[in-house]
């Protein structure tokens, strides 16, 4: 088993057992703070705070990732994809197209456990663990 961070029972709910938080103003819902949103199992950059929109769905939304950051699978569900950290394989959330509310056309809905916002200007930690 990799080395990666700790995660408490609700991180590794969403995480490992691909669940979802809450919707709701908590978390990273609506901060518009600078930086890089990194993974919070094994530290790998995931996206940039200037592809965040606000969707209005109760989550973090992203129009665009960070180029080989996330993997993409077809959900358990059989109707939806999820995306995945692809370097650890933690869940993140789903990726939905054809909602035109970027002009990317595309939404990252992102559960903010899933992640940790390094702010612009700090170093982003060392990535732990190997596939």
């Amino acid at each position: 088993m990799p080395n990666y961070n700790p995660l408490n029972d609700e991180e590794a709910y969403v995480i490992l057992d691909k669940g979802t938080e809450p919707p709701g103003p908590g978390g990273y819902t609506h901060t518009k703070d600078a930086g890089t949103y990194i993974c919070r199992q094994c530290n790998a950059p995931l996206y940039k705070s200037e592809h965040k929109f606000d969707s209005h769905c109760g989550w973090p939304s992203f129009d665009d990732e960070i180029e080989g950051a996330v993997r993409r699978e077809p959900d358990a569900d059989g109707r939806r994809i999820e995306i995945v950290c692809n370097h650890c394989d933690g869940h993140l959330g789903h990726v939905f197209k054809g909602e035109r509310l970027t002009d990317k056309n595309i939404r990252h809905c992102v559960n903010s456990i899933s992640m940790r916002l390094i702010p612009e200007g700090e170093s982003l930690p060392e990535v732990l663990g190997q596939k």
